[in-house]
């Protein structure tokens, strides 16, 4: 069999088969998984009426499959939550065509894990430079203004900064476990006068009649799904910001194909649902995605959101809790800002140039920003007490 490598292009992740895609991914993040990735295609979340056209890259080796990265031709930039909405600007101002741009990611997904899959005993490094100088190379053969890595691993930015890639930095809000055993032990590690807010946002919840409780892989039905789209969507349509993403059938296509990694958190009030949260678990962790409520009530979403899902996770031995992009009122539920990291490159030297310095000066906020947030910190210090 030949040693050489050799990269093509598939417009649709079902071109590589589920159990090779999967055995590159391991036990990595849910969300590069082939289900997932090839349900947004089954369902029409990704093509090009929505923007979002798949080019996954693929490298083989002889008859061998030992590399994949997801790939898609992007129209616009929503969906991705590391914005560039002034790059898009900028390049207009000057002439360059911004759009369509290469996007590796996981579509409307912003949770780290890993975008470059490299079969177990190859280079894994030189497998995702290569990867990286095909993409550079793809982009400015087609005059595609610019190649994006969004939420990678710190070994996959290093490698691209090799060949080019610029670094950019971001924040979210992550809950860590320090191995809790229940609740109690979760509103121990407040500074005292958050804890006691807290446990008053709990009781309003619970005296007026509502139930939390989380549905999960075969306890999940079909109609507890579809109930989430109509939550997900009716909190969408609410709101003039709001971009609906998902279908009908996506849920319905992740019941049948993923259960075994969604948790739903369900509010009940006189035995009918009135809010919920759609999250995607695995062994380590749990991702808040998708939140509606047909009541309004309050302190319900902080319950629904945050309180039942750091619980379930809790009460599941889960490592942390990932409530999605923004919000910093979610420092107040004790979750602290934690790095968050893409790669860009840029085909067009003058604004290839422009965009690296605005980047390092952004990198640079970014920190400080991130040192002032966990100073604010609602936790307590290692010196304080109940």
């Amino acid at each position: 069999m030949s040693n050489e490598l050799a990269i093509k292009i598939v417009r649709k992740v079902s071109a590589v088969p589920r159990e090779t895609w999967d055995g590159l991914l391991g036990s990595g993040s849910p969300f590069m998984k082939w289900d997932w990735l090839d349900s947004f295609e089954q369902t029409g979340c990704v093509n090009e009426e929505t923007g979002w056209l798949p080019h996954h890259l693929v490298v083989e080796k002889g008859d061998k499959i030992v590399a994949v990265c997801p790939l898609y031709l992007k129209l616009h930039s929503m969906g991705e939550f590391i914005f560039d909405w002034e790059w898009a600007e900028a390049a207009h101002r000057v002439g360059i065509q911004y759009y369509p741009k290469m996007l590796v990611g996981v579509p409307f997904t912003p949770v780290t894990g890993p975008r470059f899959l490299t079969a177990p005993g190859e280079e894994r490094k030189s497998l995702i430079r290569l990867m990286g100088q095909a993409l550079a190379k793809v982009a400015a053969d087609n005059k595609i203004s610019s190649v994006h890595v969004n939420f990678c691993l710190v070994e996959e930015r290093q490698a691209l900064e090799e060949v080019g890639f610029f670094p950019r930095a971001g924040l979210q809000f992550h809950w860590q476990n320090q191995n809790f055993q229940a609740f109690d032990d979760y509103l121990a590690s407040f500074r005292s006068d958050r804890r006691n807010k807290i446990k008053r946002e709990r009781r309003e919840v619970a005296q007026r009649g509502i139930t939390i409780q989380a549905f999960e892989g075969d306890d999940l039905t079909r109609t507890q799904m579809r109930t989430m789209f109509r939550l997900y969507k009716g909190h969408v349509d609410r709101h003039y910001y709001g971009r609906q993403y998902l279908t009908a059938e996506f849920f319905d296509e992740i019941h049948r194909r993923f259960a075994s990694h969604v948790s739903l958190m369900l509010a009940e009030r006189e035995g009918k649902v009135i809010a919920g949260t759609f999250n995607v678990r695995d062994g380590t962790a749990m991702y808040g995605r998708y939140w509606g409520a047909f009541e309004e009530h309050p302190f319900l979403h902080f319950n629904v959101c945050y309180y039942s899902a750091i619980e379930h996770c809790i009460r599941l031995g889960l490592e942390r809790f990932e409530a999605g992009a923004g919000g910093s009122f979610k420092q107040l539920r004790g979750l602290d800002p934690a790095p968050t990291g893409s790669v860009h490159y840029i085909v067009e030297g003058k604004f290839r140039r422009a965009v690296e310095r605005f980047l390092q000066q952004e990198r640079e906020m970014i920190r400080q920003k991130r040192d002032m947030l966990l100073d604010g910190s609602q936790l307590k210090r290692d010196t304080e007490t109940p």
